[in-house]
Parts: structure tokens; C-alpha cells; sequence
């Protein structure tokens, strides 16, 4: 526990500053959501790592997301959360499932739920985190993607829950702050681990827009692994791939 507090409290002092840097150098307007709860037949939920802002283009979470709602407009409700939003996501994810507004979910309703959650950093945590408290209230996951996933104090990333279809971990293991090197099921006769797939930037260099020093000093091959195209490339095509089936049964009922 003392060595993930030390992680986790120089992982705090880089990106607070990194994410204020960042806000500054790339502010943009806020990525609307889809009003409508009753088009969205399928949801993909984002978080941001560190203290990065939802709406902050920067960053690659926020970008795949806005790739996915115009790839799927109308199909598809996306929502990016800050990593310690946890609850609204949540709540956020409750709200569109219940189809007759009834404020409970019924046990057809949980059945129609076409999710995946994908996130880097802590927000990589969160993922799991978020698909646990699912679990718990008998909601499945088609997919989870931790991309470089750093644990929070008191959270367990590594373990995926039973009602998790798919799961797949990107990492890599350089510097100071760097990724989950293995995630594993719960369940393996219910959850498919795709894989962990490591990455290696000691010999490529990643360029980050708009990153500042604090990025390139202490969190060099974490930061590359945010911006890196070869991931994020690879997590679009995963969500793409379960999204296009989902929609299709969805239609077909």
C-alpha cells in the first residue's frame, strides 16, 4: 500500500500540472451528448485519466469519443467523464435503460443494455470500477478497454467482473508511472480476455501536442502511450467491431 501511495501521489503532482497546461493551451466547447435517451440503443462510456477535463481535445479518450458519435449519430450515445465521476456515469447509464421512465430497472430492460467502457490512466480503474457496480445491479458489458490503467487507492483493475462479455488491456512498463501489465477474468467461462497487449516506446518517439515538460520528464512513456495513434486505432476498431453487431440486434427485435 505505501508504494501505490507514492505512485499515486506523484502520478496527482504531474498531471495536475499537465492538466492545467493542457486546459489552457487547448480549451474547446463542451461535447454535447445525444438528448434523446430513447434513440440510443447502444452507449460507450470514456474516461479521461488523471485531471483532465471531459471536453479537453487534447487528449485521446475525448477524441475517440467525438469519432464515435459522428461514425454513429443517433445509434450510439457517447459520454466522456472525468475519471472521478464515477456515479454519474453511473446514474447516466440507469437513466437510458430505463425505456418506460419508471425510475427501476426491470429485468428486460437490464437485458437491452449494449455498454462499453473504455478509459486510460485512472480512468482506465474506473472502468472496471464501473463495471463492477453493474455487475451488482445485473446490468452486462459488452467490452471494457483499460488503455495504461493505473489503479486507484482501494480499486482492484485488474480483476474483470463476470458480467463483462470482452475485456482487453494496452500497457506498457517504462518509467516511472506506467500501466496494469495483466488483467484477468473473474469468471473465465464468461469473460473473454482479448489480451495484453504491451507496448514498448523506448525507441520511438511519440510526439504530444500541447503536452508540457512535467509529461515528457516524469511520465514520458505513459504520456506517449495517451497520444500514441497505433492504440487508439486499435481501441476504435475493438469498439467499432462490438458496435456494429449490437445495433444490428437491436434492430432486429
Amino acid at each position: 500500500m505505501g508504494r501505490l501511495a507514492f505512485w499515486n501521489g506523484l502520478l496527482v503532482l504531474a498531471l495536475v500540472f499537465s492538466s492545467r497546461a493542457l486546459a489552457e493551451s487547448c480549451a474547446s466547447p463542451l461535447l454535447a451528448a445525444n438528448d434523446n435517451l430513447s434513440v440510443s440503443s447502444a452507449t460507450v462510456i470514456g474516461f479521461v485519466g488523471g485531471f483532465v477535463k471531459h471536453d479537453n481535445q487534447a487528449h485521446s479518450v475525448v477524441q475517440l469519443g467525438e469519432r464515435l458519435r459522428n461514425a454513429f449519430p443517433g445509434g450510439v450515445h457517447v459520454q466522456i467523464f472525468e475519471n472521478h465521476r464515477r456515479s454519474a456515469a453511473y446514474e447516466d447509464i440507469l437513466q437510458r435503460l430505463d425505456s418506460n421512465h419508471d425510475g427501476a430497472l426491470s429485468a428486460d430492460e437490464k437485458k437491452t443494455a449494449r455498454i462499453i467502457i473504455y478509459g486510460h490512466s485512472w480512468g482506465g480503474s474506473e472502468t472496471v470500477t464501473l463495471a463492477r457496480m453493474l455487475e451488482r445491479a445485473g446490468i452486462p458489458v459488452l467490452m471494457t478497454i483499460q488503455v495504461d490503467s493505473v489503479s486507484k487507492i482501494g480499486q482492484n483493475d485488474s480483476v474483470i467482473p463476470a458480467n463483462v462479455e470482452q475485456a482487453v488491456n494496452f500497457y506498457q512498463e517504462q518509467g516511472l508511472v506506467h500501466g496494469r501489465v495483466r488483467i484477468r477474468a473473474a469468471d473465465p467461462a464468461r469473460t473473454q480476455i482479448l489480451g495484453n497487449l504491451r507496448f514498448d516506446y523506448s525507441e520511438s518517439a511519440i510526439h504530444c501536442q500541447g503536452y508540457p515538460w512535467f509529461n515528457r520528464l516524469l511520465i514520458k512513456a505513459h504520456t506517449q502511450m495517451e497520444c500514441d495513434p497505433e492504440v487508439w486505432n486499435q481501441v476504435e476498431a475493438m469498439i467499432r467491431g462490438r458496435l456494429s453487431p449490437a445495433l444490428r440486434e437491436t434492430a432486429a427485435k
